[in-house]
């Protein structure tokens, strides 16, 4: 079955949208996205990567970040150790450490490699702390999202404490 990728598209930008016209991100800030293009399909996470897939979302995120002037990470699959490809400029810039990998279809995913195509200045880092994230195909991003913890949690916890 061919994968509609109209709708893909449609439905990326939409949520994409969706969660920015809440998070308050602004310019310079990371936007970590996690993406298994065999979950989209409706497959096991990482036995079906759709090359297609990957680069209809990351051409789609790019169109709405871009225009805002906010940073993209995308998060490879656990055989890279769940790296991120960022611009160099970005990993500079931050500080973040870049590591030596490269991503195929089946190590790191349909969407780091569209990533790779797609950034003037490609590089991998071993972690990034991103301001917000989008995670399509349940990819466990929440390692790379800045940690934030409400009051009532808080409370909630020092008591449990005392």
């Amino acid at each position: 079955m061919t994968p509609d990728l109209v709708e893909i598209e449609k439905r990326v930008r939409t949520g994409l949208n969706e969660l920015l016209a809440t998070a308050h991100l602004e310019p310079g800030d990371l936007f970590v996205l996690g993406c298994s293009t065999s979950e989209i399909q409706g497959n096991k996470i990482g036995q079906n990567s759709n090359l297609a897939i990957g680069r209809t979302i990351i051409k789609t995120v790019l169109a709405v970040l871009h225009p805002l002037q906010i940073n993209l990470a995308v998060q490879g699959c656990e055989h890279l150790n769940r790296a991120l490809v960022v611009e160099k400029e970005v990993a500079k810039r931050a500080g973040f450490e870049i590591v030596t990998v490269f991503p195929a279809l089946h190590a790191g995913g349909a969407a780091q490699i569209a990533a790779f195509e797609n950034f003037k200045e490609p590089v991998e880092v071993e972690h990034i702390i991103a301001q917000a994230g989008m995670d399509i195909g349940d990819t466990a991003i929440g390692m790379h999202v800045k940690f934030v913890q409400s009051r009532e949690n808080l409370s909630a916890n020092s008591k449990l404490r005392t």
